[in-house]
């Protein structure tokens, strides 16, 4: 088995510092219990040997004013572990989606991604407001009433010294399936979301082929699997408490055996030649249980150890992803001066485990260029790496004259026009979309242009109609034609389309080339990725990929 790390790595320092305090504050909480145990223990011992009213409503408020206390103490205790748990929780999630929202090619789905940034991050809360707080109560308590025990009772002492370390023993043992038990649970979620996110992606293809009937005995499986793992995890937590609760009670009773006999006279061993009187008997009973309840807040957190270790090994291996990220800070920034001309001069780029090699290519200011070849041979990805939208292993990729790096990807992002195959319509207007940073250019001519006029007209709203975050209301190749007005709108003199014809009827088809060949013919650069005959007609050059150039 490889050798568990600590999932205290995903603390900052300032949340290391904030769950010191609350763990120190937390245990003088609990050390103050055999405080209260005494002026009980006081009390009643007093009210049955006959003393007063005033020394039994002095035990009275001491018991109450140290409870009131502990009460205040525990508070904010809570209070500071539960910011520590909410910041970091939410600095994970923000660098969590910030890295990987600048790795398009990163290797976990977008389902797995929300799995973590919801359901799996969430369970480094119960850890980190419990476990660090239950460690500092077992480190102290236990201590502090085997110490009183022994002043009062070798017996009681002993009774301690022997069944506590049990349940420590027991729990390391029970937490090491526990921990395997959580990992697979985690695993189990998140291809659980996986297959969700497919399963609606592909629904209308199901709905067609008529799988309905596959597809749901697919997701009754994968559900039966996550309640098989649940349910294991269970199994696990319900073990160990049975355990632990045994050996506590066994202490306890123990305890409260001897005590009874020792106070019927049955008993004249167990001290230090003194005998025990009733308020030591009582005090005695009053700590066995608190000298046990540490050791098992801390079994109990200790599951809670057990999952933040499998999520901690999903946030390594999140981070151990060598995709290489999207250049720039995705930030608005002034358009790159210089020509809008593009080259690629020995690029290779990962695949996996292969070096996809891409054939040189410069393209002059102006030019429409048609990338053509068959799939996988690297037509997409030339695209998002002229776009900054992938870093290359090898080569250099220029334009406007320029390298293309982290320093000028935004600005040359300002001049590109970017139609992908699948197209991604943000909840907001259509005339917000069109024109994100108002620049007050015609609308009407723009979407003329694109041939995308007849589109507008036919939504319930126009332009001020919300597309939402899936373009719900037009069709792929009408919102290719709505990006395309875009970069009419927008003045954008690089036009990079992928596949922008690809399961479009002809009349759409033959729209979007019209659109491309206007934005050519007005001094724009266009290049396209297609398989398109018509398209690559339409352009001004071809350069062929294949198998010998990748």
């Amino acid at each position: 088995m490889a050798k568990r790390r600590s999932p205290d790595r995903l603390l900052s320092q300032q949340a290391q510092g904030t769950l010191r305090r609350a763990a120190l504050l937390s245990a003088l909480a609990a050390a103050l219990w055999p405080l209260q145990a005494l002026a009980l223990a006081w009390g009643i011992g007093g009210w049955v040997a006959g003393a007063g009213v005033r020394e039994s409503l002095l035990a009275a408020a001491g018991f109450a004013l140290i409870g009131i206390l502990r009460a205040v103490l525990d508070r904010v205790a809570a209070r500071q572990a539960y910011l520590a748990a909410d910041g970091v929780i939410h600095k994970l999630r923000q660098g969590l989606l910030t890295r990987e929202a600048l790795r398009p090619g990163a290797a976990a789905s977008s389902a797995a991604l929300a799995a973590m940034l919801t359901e799996k991050l969430a369970v480094l809360g119960p850890w980190i407001t419990r476990y660090r707080p239950a460690m500092a109560r077992t480190k102290l308590v236990p201590l502090i009433s085997l110490v009183l025990a022994f002043s009062l009772s070798w017996a009681v002492g002993l009774v301690f010294l022997v069944t506590g370390p049990l349940i420590p023993i027991f729990m390391a043992l029970v937490g090491m399936a526990a921990k395997e038990a959580s990992a697979r649970q985690m695993v189990e979620i998140g291809d659980m979301n996986t297959l969700l996110i497919d399963r609606i992606a592909a629904l209308p293809d199901i709905l067609l082929l008529n799988a309905g009937d596959a597809s749901r005995a697919a997701f009754e499986a994968r559900a039966e699997g996550l309640r098989a793992r649940t349910m294991a995890v269970l199994r696990v937590a319900f073990l160990s408490s049975t355990v632990l609760e045994l050996f506590s009670a066994i202490g306890v009773a123990l305890v409260a055996v001897y005590v009874g006999f020792t106070l019927l006279g049955e008993l004249d061993f167990g001290t230090w030649g003194t005998g025990l009187t009733l308020s030591e008997g009582i005090f005695l009973l009053l700590l066995a249980p608190d000298y046990f309840q540490p050791l098992r807040d801390l079994a109990a957190a200790w599951h809670d150890k057990a999952a933040a270790e499998a999520v901690a090994d999903e946030l390594d291996a999140l981070e151990a992803d060598e995709t290489a990220p999207v250049l720039g800070q995705g930030a608005r920034a002034e358009p790159l001066a210089g020509p809008a001309s593009v080259s690629l001069d020995g690029v290779a780029v990962h695949r996996g485990d292969q070096l996809l090699r891409l054939p040189d290519l410069s393209v002059a200011p102006g030019e429409s260029v048609a990338l053509s070849g068959p799939s996988g041979v690297g037509k997409s990805t030339a695209l998002d790496l002229m776009a900054g939208l992938l870093t290359p292993a090898e080569g250099t990729v220029r334009v406007a004259g320029r390298a293309l790096d982290a320093d000028t990807a935004d600005a040359w992002r300002g001049r590109v026009g970017y139609v992908p195959q699948g197209v991604h319509v943000p909840d907001m207007t259509l005339r917000r979309f069109l024109d994100p940073h108002d620049f007050g250019a015609d609308l009407d001519a723009a979407l003329c242009k694109a041939r995308a006029d007849g589109i507008v007209a036919a939504l319930p709203e126009g332009l001020e109609t919300v597309l939402g975050e899936t373009g719900a209301g037009v069709s792929g190749g009408e919102a290719r034609r709505l990006l395309l007005a875009r970069a009419f709108l927008t003045g954008a003199d690089v036009i990079l389309a992928d596949e922008p014809t690809a399961d479009l009827d002809a009349t759409n088809g033959a729209a979007i080339i019209d659109a491309l060949t206007e934005l050519a013919a007005g001094g724009r650069t266009v290049i396209v990725a297609t398989h398109d005959p018509a398209l690559v007609a339409a352009m001004g050059r071809v350069v062929l990929f294949g198998e010998d150039t990748a």
